[in-house]
């Protein structure tokens, strides 16, 4: 974690100073929020920072044995280094929907095809999945993921701040897991949790408001690829009936986890395709009715409505993953509570000027 943190936070000037030199460069458009051109490729930077902590990890002797037994850990990444090379061409010279798309069903494939797809479901009792459709489901879940991240990526530091508290989630249950019950397969989703809490350290000094730099698409699909793998990992390649024995865990809370974990950003995607297709328009479409829009209009400066959404976003994610080593009732009552404080923000309208779009200033 703490090597990734360095490295993305080293690496990521030298980024910024070749994305300016590329033109790689986020202009102003009357839906964004900020008022000048900022460099993009962000994503190049915490990739580097992953690719750092999983090669040391990989040299570690704890760890050695994850890297020696399987090829997960290279399906990732190399579907990683897929998309980052999507997004450095698409940051620089957009493309369309379509072509994305098909390079990201690729990627998904890369990795199904290196072990990270969903062989089970555990709804309960065990449900099997047919090979086909396991990498199926696996695809969709890495599309979902992907999607849903990029869409959230809207304010200075919002994505990289909602991913890292996505993430310190996963490593909280992957952890409890791996260390504290042994249960040996998984522990890539946790050294992948924290690797990933730590490039979103090193990166945010660079990205919180006022951004020097954006992530880009090159970040968001890394981003979303990465916490889509964990997700499957933890959901259909771990053995309810085994989880249930040694840890005592409710039989759903594999599936139930990545919903609470990466519910804003998930819940945004899930709005916007309904919002644009009920107005007849192409679910792809961009807008400026996103949830960190909405909080903007309501008053809310960049930074305190990014501070909203990480708070939001914790307050989910984090008492479901506690389930896996707090009472029921604790992790419940932390829940309500948090949300109760939560919502007594949100519904307070902030005293800062009312948000004015970009194509509006003067």
């Amino acid at each position: 974690m703490f090597a990734a943190a360095f490295v993305t936070l080293i690496a990521t000037p030298a980024v910024r100073a070749l994305a300016i030199k590329a033109n790689a460069m986020a202009e102003v458009r009357d839906r964004d929020v900020h008022d000048k051109p900022t460099p993009r490729w962000g994503g190049l930077a915490m990739f580097i920072g992953v690719a750092v902590g999983v090669l040391l990890a990989s040299r570690l002797p704890l760890m050695s044995s994850v890297f020696d037994t399987n090829q997960t850990a290279i399906g990732v990444l190399a579907a990683a280094a897929i998309l980052v090379t999507l997004g450095l061409v698409d940051d620089r010279w957009p493309l369309d929907a379509p072509v994305k798309l098909t390079v990201q069903v690729f990627a998904a494939g890369v990795m199904a095809f290196n072990g990270v797809v969903i062989s089970w479901l555990p709804l309960g009792s065990t449900i099997v999945l047919d090979p086909t459709v396991g990498v199926l489901f696996t695809v969709f879940l890495v599309l979902v993921a992907v999607n849903a991240v990029n869409f959230v990526d809207g304010l200075d530091g919002l994505a990289a701040g909602v991913v890292g508290i996505a993430a310190f989630s996963f490593f909280l249950y992957a952890y409890t897991l791996s260390v504290v019950e042994g249960y040996l397969r998984a522990t890539l989703p946790t050294l992948l949790s924290a690797i990933v809490v730590g490039v979103v350290i090193g990166f945010l000094p660079h990205n919180f408001y006022p951004a020097r730099i954006f992530m880009g698409d090159t970040g968001s699909m890394m981003l979303g690829l990465i916490m889509a793998a964990v997700s499957i990992m933890l959901i259909g390649q771990l053995d309810p009936a085994a989880i249930d024995a040694t840890a005592a865990l409710p039989a759903l809370l594999p599936v139930l986890l990545p919903v609470f974990v990466i519910g804003i950003p998930l819940a945004d995607l899930l709005l916007a395709i309904f919002r644009r297709t009920k107005a007849g328009k192409n679910p792809f479409t961009p807008d400026k009715k996103h949830l960190h829009h909405l909080l903007l209009e309501r008053g809310h400066s960049q930074k305190g409505a990014a501070l909203l959404m990480y708070a939001t976003a914790a307050v989910f994610a984090i008492p479901a993953a506690a389930v896996a080593f707090v009472p029921l009732w604790a992790a419940v009552g932390s829940f309500v509570v948090a949300m109760g404080l939560l919502l007594s923000f949100l519904v307070r309208r902030p005293r800062s000027k009312k948000f004015v779009p970009v194509g509006e200033l003067s």
